[in-house]
C-alpha cells in the first residue's frame, strides 16, 4: 500500500458517496506495497482497519470546518423506541432475587440514564439483518432482544468493576455504586449481573452464541489487564492501545452484533459483516470517548475531566501528541505519576494535533463501518446503522 500524506486541510475526500475533510489527509493506493505506518499508526493496524477504504481528492474549499459522514433522516432511537423503552425495567426484573440489597446494588446503574448504545446497535443490526434475509420483514425475535439486554448487562457489570478498580467516586453525575455500597458489595453486585447475564445466554439455547459471549468475557478481562500493564515500548504503544480498545469496548459490540445475526439465521459471511460493523463502530466510539476526556467538562461527562491521565493511561490523543512532543514518552513510562505530569501532558495534547488525529482516526473506523452496513439491503434500519456512525463521531458525552 503506497501512502501519501497531504498536509492541506482544505482538500475534500470521497469514499463512494461519502465525503469528508481532514487536517492531515492520507491518500491510499491499496494496489501498492504496504506501508510501515499511517499517520503515526502502525502499519498492521492501519492495514487491517482500512483495507476497504479508497480515498480520492474531489475538490478544494476555503471552509476549514469538518465534513463528516452525511446524516440520514432516520433517527435510530425513535426507530426502535418500542424495543428499548422498557430496557432498564426488563433488566431490573431479570436481576430480581431473594437478597434485596444485592438486587439494589446490581440494579443501581440500570436507572435509564445510560447511553444504551450497545442494545441500540444490537437491535438495529437484528432488524436490519432480518429485513435483509426476509424480503424486508424486520420483525425482531425474542432471542435477539434478549441478547441486546445481555449486552447492556455485561457492559454495566464492567462499569461496576471498573469503578472498584479505579476507586471512582462518581458515575453519570451521581455517586458510584462502590462509593454508595462499598467496594466489596460492589464487586459482588457486578458478579451477580454477570451471573444473571450468563443464565439469560444459556436460555437462548444456541451453542455458537454462548461461545461468542464467553469470548466477550475473556476479552473484557484481558483488556482490563492490558490497561493495567500498558507500558510497552514507544513503537508498540499504538498497537497495544488499539488491541486494548477492542478488548475493553469493541468486542462486546462486535460479538453482540454477530450474535443477533446468528439468531436471525445469518450465514457465516453475513454474521462476519455484523461483527466487523460492531468492531469498527466500537473502536470509533472509544476513540471519541478518549478525545472527550480532554475537551469535555466534568458536568458534561459525569466523571472528572482528564480522568484517564489521572489514572495513568495514555490514550490516542497522548500517543499522537508524543510524536510532536517526545518528552511525553518519559511521562507515559511513569504513568503520569509525578506532581505536574498530568498538567504537562494536557498542555502537550492541546499544543499538538493529537485531538484532530484522534478524531480523524475515528472517522476512518466509522467509514469502514459504513462500508459494511452498505452490504445490507436498503431499509430504515440499515440507514440507522449508518446514522449511528455520525452520532458516534459528533457526540459530546
Amino acid at each position: 500500500m503506497r501512502l501519501k500524506i497531504l498536509h492541506n486541510p482544505k482538500i475534500v475526500y470521497r469514499m463512494g458517496d461519502q465525503i469528508f475533510r481532514g487536517g492531515r489527509i492520507t491518500s491510499l493506493n491499496l494496489q501498492r506495497r504496504r506501508a510501515a505506518s499511517w499517520g503515526g499508526i502502525p502499519g498492521a493496524v492501519a492495514n487491517s482497519t482500512l483495507s476497504a477504504v479508497h480515498l480520492s481528492p474531489v475538490s478544494v474549499s476555503s471552509d476549514p470546518s469538518p465534513i463528516h459522514i452525511p446524516d440520514t433522516p432516520v433517527e435510530p432511537h425513535k426507530l426502535v423506541e418500542s424495543d428499548i423503552q422498557d430496557l432498564a425495567k426488563d433488566i431490573r426484573k431479570e436481576l430480581g432475587g431473594r437478597h434485596v440489597e444485592l438486587c439494589d446494588v446490581a440494579a443501581y446503574y440500570f436507572d435509564g440514564q445510560g447511553k444504551a448504545i450497545r442494545p441500540l446497535i444490537s437491535i438495529l443490526m437484528a432488524r436490519a439483518i432480518n429485513a435483509h434475509l426476509n424480503g424486508g420483514d424486520s420483525f425482531i425475535k425474542t432471542s435477539q432482544r434478549q441478547l441486546a439486554l445481555v449486552s447492556e448487562m455485561i457492559h454495566t457489570a464492567t462499569l461496576v468493576h471498573d469503578d472498584v478498580i479505579d476507586t471512582s467516586d462518581t458515575r453519570r453525575g451521581k455517586p458510584s455504586v462502590n462509593a454508595l455500597f462499598g467496594q466489596k458489595k460492589a464487586i459482588i453486585g457486578g458478579d451477580y449481573i454477570l451471573a444473571k447475564a450468563g443464565a439469560m445466554v444459556a436460555r437462548l439455547n444456541n451453542d455458537e452464541v454462548t461461545q461468542i459471549l464467553a469470548q466477550v468475557l475473556e476479552d473484557l478481562v484481558q483488556g482490563e489487564f492490558m490497561q493495567m500493564g500498558a507500558n510497552d515500548g514507544t513503537s508498540e504503544r499504538f498497537t497495544h492501545y488499539i488491541g486494548k480498545t477492542f478488548n475493553k469496548t469493541a468486542s462486546l459490540m462486535a460479538y453482540s452484533c454477530k450474535g443477533v445475526a446468528i439468531l436471525g439465521g445469518s450465514d457465516e459471511s453475513l454474521a462476519e459483516m455484523a461483527f466487523q460493523y460492531g468492531k469498527h463502530v466500537g473502536i470509533a466510539f472509544q476513540l471519541i470517548d478518549d478525545l472527550l476526556d480532554f475537551v469535555s467538562s466534568t458536568q458534561t461527562m459525569g466523571k472528572p475531566a482528564a480522568a484517564d491521565l489521572q489514572l495513568g493511561l495514555a490514550t490516542a490523543p497522548v500517543l499522537y501528541a508524543a510524536q510532536k512532543h517526545p518528552q511525553l514518552n518519559e511521562l507515559i513510562e511513569r504513568r503520569f505519576s509525578k506532581p505536574g505530569d498530568v498538567q504537562k501532558a494536557l498542555d502537550c495534547v492541546h499544543n499538538s494535533d493529537g485531538l484532530e488525529q484522534t478524531k480523524f482516526l475515528a472517522q476512518k473506523y466509522c467509514l469502514e463501518a459504513v462500508h459494511y452496513a452498505n452490504t445490507l439491503i436498503d431499509s430504515s434500519y440499515q440507514k440507522a446503522l449508518i446514522n449511528i456512525t455520525e452520532k458516534v463521531l459528533n457526540r459530546s458525552k
